[in-house]
Order: structure tokens, then sequence, then C-alpha cells
């Protein structure tokens, strides 16, 4: 797709948000339209992320439709409710919404107030993740130590492949957020891994395809070594205490 091909595409998006935000949410504050396709980087399907703020709204939620042809995947809050998913997202290392704030195009009456939120959501990406630690540091290392172990063992392909896919984002956060990167889910580890260190990122992908084909090696050479900057395997003295309220009356 050229870039004349992606402006148009963009402005038909920018269309059906304006629609979508006069059609189903009336009396919303501001919005933010965001996705790949809004970046350049979409293709013809590729949804729209759409972000409507209400003054206020006694819960938030999200829902899913159709506009214009575009799957539309809206989030609608209030500046509290928006506030506290920003926040959630930034607490557990996948700035999900920030990143939808951030880079989205602005609608509706209340624009200053929109790029105050805007702003404040920028500051936040660019500062970075919290320093690993904690529970949390713990159990991704521990399962990535699991999952690497076993690779060890000699195993059928299809389990190799198993493996594989579920080490996939264990090992892309605790490599991504171990270096103060954000990380991210689905598509986007891959993304952010390239963004960070592409000869990696080369490596990363590499090891994940052998291992898709049963050929486990590469990607346990890489766990390893990943491991190896995080103290090394992590097993003994790995421990996760259950909610109290974990228990049901017979």
């Amino acid at each position: 797709m050229d870039d004349i091909a992606k402006q148009i595409l963009a402005e038909r998006v920018l269309a059906a948000a304006r629609r979508s935000v006069a059609c189903r949410y009336a009396g919303a504050a501001f919005a933010y339209v965001s996705g790949s396709i809004m970046r350049g980087e979409g293709t013809e399907f590729s949804d729209i992320d759409l972000v409507i703020v209400f003054p206020a709204l006694e819960r938030a939620w999200r829902e899913s439709f159709t506009e214009d042809e575009f799957p539309v995947e809206a989030f609608v809050h209030d500046p509290q409710t928006l506030a506290h998913y920003i926040h959630q997202d930034a607490e557990s290392g996948y700035p999900i919404m920030g990143n939808m704030v951030a880079t989205g195009s602005i609608l509706g009456p209340e624009f200053e107030r929109a790029r105050a939120i805007q702003e404040k959501a920028a500051g936040m990406l660019a500062a970075g993740p919290k320093p690993l630690a904690g529970p949390a540091y713990d159990a991704l290392r521990y399962h990535v130590t699991d999952l690497a172990d076993d690779l060890r063992g000699k195993r059928p392909p299809e389990e190799v492949a198993a493996i594989a896919a579920h080490l996939y984002q264990k090992l892309a956060d605790l490599i991504l957020l171990g270096h103060g990167q954000w990380a991210g889910r689905g598509k986007w580890a891959p993304r952010l891994l390239r963004a960070f260190d592409p000869q990696l990122a080369s490596e990363f992908d590499t090891a994940f395809r052998l291992a898709a084909q049963g050929d486990g090696a590469r990607l346990l050479d890489l766990a390893d070594r990943t491991l190896a900057l995080h103290g090394g395997r992590y097993f003994d003295g790995y421990r996760q205490d259950a909610p109290l309220a974990a228990r049901r009356l017979e």
C-alpha cells in the first residue's frame, strides 16, 4: 500500500470513527482514534481502536461492532476509569490503553482536556516500565525456567512446538522488561523486540521458527542465556501463595 492509499484509508477511518461517536456515544466529551491503520501500518483486516471518554459513567465497558466495513473495538470510559486502566496496564508492563491514548487522533469538543491526558500518557510511555521485581518477576523467571527445562529432554516435534508456543510470550516479556522496555502481547511482542534490538529479534524469530518445526536447541540456548542475565534458572525456592478466599465449604 503506497502513501496515498494509506492516507485515504486513514481518512476513511476518521470518518467512520466520527460517525460512531456521533451515533453511538452522544454526549461523549472526547475520543481517541487509534490502531495500526492510523499509524500507516494496517491491512485491510485491521480494526479501529476507539477510546471514548464521557464526563462521568457508572462503570467502564468495551464493545465491538462494525462501522463502514471497519471492525471497531471501542473502550468506553470517564476520566477516572481511563486513568485506572492506563495505570493498571502500566503496572503490568503492557501499556495497552496508554498506547491507544498517546498515539490516538482526538475527536470531540473537549480537545484541551483530551490533549492533557494524552500528554500524560505519552510521558508515562517515555519513562518506561517499573523495574522487574517482586512476585511477578519471580513468576516470570520460574515459568521461563520450567518451560526451558521441558525442552531439555528428547521430545516428539509436536511437543517441542507446543512448548515453544507457550514459551514465546514469557521469554519475550523477560527479555523486554528485563532491559527496561515495555512488553506487548501477541503481534506486539515481535514488533517491540525489533524496535529494541533487531539482531536479537532476528535470533528470537529464528529460534522459534526452528522450534515450531520440532528443533528446540536454539530456543533452549536463547532461554538459558536470557535466564543467565537474571541469576540463572529459578526453580528451588519458588513459592506462590493462593488467595485467602480460595476455599469452598463442603
